[in-house]
């Protein structure tokens, strides 16, 4: 039985977790600045909550078919609020309006040289998604049930002393999860869903990750 029901009670729950929560910016010239979103939907089952994740193409020329979630770099002069919000219509087709943001998370550094900050948006109820076929290669939805699963997340030996990858496995996909998009999604769980003050910028990627 689903433990979490899609409704105001929910979006409230979600909303004052993220709001005590002390989020960290990344302070570093050296690296891009991107921002990805993380959507709460019942896309998937109607009443059941869930966030969207996406599997890239893998004709793009960097991170192909990797799993992500909705973002890119941000704009000149772009803030994470609308950058988030504009790749989130140019890859889902899902236009949303600023007042449905809840908040962010922490800046999230990348062996990319990205530092990705994610932003929390509340979808709503019937939201229809339009993926464009030229960034998107597949929309998932991840309940959750399952992003709440003490299942997660596992670890695989990272390249340095301390840092260790972070993955997860979620039936909705079938296949391992790897940082840093696993990294984003626990720290969504650990503060959105269960109000702790979990950090996750010190998790590593794996290689296949760093270009």
């Amino acid at each position: 039985m689903n433990a979490f029901e899609f409704n105001d009670a929910l979006c409230r729950s979600v909303q004052a977790n993220i709001r005590q929560f002390q989020w960290s910016e990344i302070n570093d010239t050296g690296l891009r600045h991107a921002a990805v979103a993380i959507v709460i939907t019942d896309y998937g089952e109607a009443g059941v909550p869930a966030i969207f994740l996406t599997r890239r193409p893998q004709r793009l020329g960097q991170h192909s078919g990797q799993y992500a979630l909705p973002g890119g770099k941000l704009d000149k002069e772009e803030t994470v609020y609308q950058a988030a919000l504009r790749e989130l219509d140019e890859e889902l087709g899902l236009t949303l309006t600023p007042d449905q943001i809840i908040g962010r998370l922490d800046d999230y550094p990348t062996r990319s040289k990205f530092r990705i900050t994610p932003v929390v948006i509340w979808a709503g109820e019937n939201c229809q998604i339009n993926p464009s076929a030229d960034e998107v290669a597949q929309v998932y939805c991840i309940p959750f049930s399952e992003l709440d699963s003490d299942a997660i997340p596992v670890f695989e030996c990272g390249v340095e002393e301390g840092r260790p990858v972070l993955c997860s496995e979620f039936p909705a996909l079938g296949h391992r999860m790897y940082s840093p998009t696993a990294s984003i999604i626990y720290q969504f769980r650990e503060v959105a869903i269960r109000g702790q003050n979990t950090r996750v910028d010190h998790f590593d990627q794996p290689r296949f990750a760093w270009q």
